[in-house]
């Protein structure tokens, strides 16, 4: 099975024949806008052919070397941030603002992009979930561990992205290839499958009613928003006051629910009422080049920068220039969340 990226990459289900979005082999992976093709690469529609793989636009240093450093672990009580690194199948463990290099590493998460936890916004409790687009699964981790403690599969599609109802304990899962969101009761059991009206579901996230919203492309091959009301199992389109170039993560902020565009490096904050999202402000990740799941915690939005291959950390809402990039063997940053013990 073949394994799409989040990374800008957009392929268009409708418009490129049902080809999954992302790149690599695996899994699903992670969504990407400006698809850019190297000496050797060919362009499929929004996708391009590297090596006989398909590979997003968030892959502009594909071939790129990253120095590994060296991690150190060390106990704290403030939260930790994670950076899931979709080609090494890691995912890297930071202490920021303590420091800016990485401290650990979790191995073996398959084609790893998305990342959720038990909070809205903010620093999780615990525990979070990753996205192992490999094995068609989602893995729970405690933090600080390595090892998994919990393993949610689907049959539905290639999952890609999570999200966390705090109110609940349900977790939502996207399918990139066929836009189906998948939802599991308490994090628990085989879930049950929505279809959405679109073709490819990148992103979710609940707001404080427990309303979930998810991002990705509809059948025109242009950008969609929809909303699952809470205790529905139907899907409706939202329709956004501003035109997003390129879907990325979407999360409650505390205020807004709010969609990163990875193509316009800025992450939009709205007001949603009925089948209408109006735009409320706008944040800049200026320097950025590819942040796909981005995390906000509280004064601050962690990009995983799958075009720069780092991760940076702005301030939110004020956003501009990174207050720090955060460092390590990254190959391909796609997703990232924070969480304290």
């Amino acid at each position: 099975m073949n394994t799409l990226s989040l990374a800008k990459y957009t392929l268009g289900l409708a418009a490129a024949g049902a080809m999954l979005a992302a790149c690599s082999s695996g899994g699903g992976s992670a969504l990407g806008p400006n698809s850019v093709g190297t000496s050797n690469g060919m362009h499929l529609g929004r996708a391009v052919s590297q090596n006989g793989i398909l590979i997003t636009a968030a892959h502009p240093n594909l071939n790129a070397h990253v120095t590994p450093d060296k991690h150190h672990r060390h106990k704290k009580k403030k939260a930790d941030q994670y950076i899931a690194d979709f080609s090494a199948s890691d995912v890297l463990e930071f202490d920021y603002p303590k420091g800016d290099s990485s401290i650990g590493t979790i191995s073996g998460v398959s084609e790893a992009q998305g990342s959720c936890t038990d909070v809205l916004y903010g620093s999780g409790k615990k525990t979070f979930w990753v996205t192992a687009s490999g094995t068609d699964s989602f893995e729970q981790f405690k933090v600080g561990g390595t090892s998994p403690i919990a393993t949610l599969t689907t049959t539905a599609g290639e999952p890609v992205g999570c999200s966390i109802d705090p109110k609940t304990g349900d977790l939502a899962g996207t399918m990139i290839n066929n836009g189906v969101v998948v939802i599991y009761k308490g994090a628990k059991g085989s879930g049950t499958a929505i279809s959405t009206p679109l073709v490819e579901a990148f992103f979710s996230g609940y707001d404080a009613s427990s309303n979930l919203f998810i991002d990705g492309f509809n059948s025109q091959g242009e950008f969609g928003l929809v909303e699952i009301p809470k205790g529905k199992n139907t899907a409706e389109t939202i329709t956004t006051s501003n035109s997003v170039e390129f879907p990325g993560s979407v999360q409650w902020d505390g205020k807004y629910v709010t969609v990163n565009d990875q193509e316009a490096h800025t992450i939009d904050q709205y007001t949603v009422k009925g089948t209408t999202a109006t735009e409320e402000g706008t944040v800049s990740l200026s320097g950025s080049s590819d942040c796909d799941q981005t995390w906000i915690a509280k004064g601050y939005v962690i990009c995983p920068d799958a075009g720069n291959v780092d991760g940076e950390i702005y301030s939110y809402p004020a956003g501009g220039s990174p207050l720090a990039t955060l460092t390590g063997s990254f190959s391909e940053p796609l997703a990232s969340v924070a969480a304290a013990k």
